[in-house]
């Protein structure tokens, strides 16, 4: 890192074998724990998957934040993610394809693409590290929400 870089507070973790296969238990600085497993079932999530969660967590906050600002009436929302990873060990994510699917009325599709723009150029820093060693696709779909009767 060069000596010009801003440093920003750290973010901590811990992890800790759980004594029985390969599973451990993640804890962040904040306190959160969470399972994690090489073999990911519905018990625990393997760390490739929690990357994949991180991507598009981070872009979905960004998103979600920058539509609320537009005044976009947002009725739900979610992000898909698919990560494609190399055949070959360190199995990395070599491709990643962001898909945003956003429910609501009168959305407008400019406001969204923007949104999502700015948070893959310039706000989510999950996908900006990411994007270091795989490429990242996004798309989005608006679903048009009726009025409740």
């Amino acid at each position: 890192m060069s000596q010009s870089a801003i440093l920003t507070p750290t973010k901590t973790a811990n992890v800790k074998w759980d004594g029985n296969e390969i599973n451990f238990t993640g804890t962040g600085g904040s306190g959160f724990s969470m399972k994690m497993s090489s073999h990911s079932g519905a018990e625990a999530a393997s760390p490739m998957e929690l990357v994949a969660m991180a991507a598009g967590g981070c872009t979905a906050m960004d998103v979600i934040e920058i539509l609320r600002k537009k005044q976009q009436e947002v009725i739900g929302f979610e992000v898909n993610v698919v990560g494609y990873r190399a055949s070959e060990h360190p199995k990395v994510f070599v491709d990643i394809d962001l898909e945003y699917v956003v429910r609501g009325r009168n959305i407008d599709p400019k406001a969204v693409e923007r949104a999502i723009e700015l948070s893959l150029t310039k706000y989510c820093s999950v996908n900006q590290m990411l994007e270091k060693a795989a490429k990242l696709h996004s798309r989005y779909r608006i679903e048009e929400v009726e009025m409740a009767a």
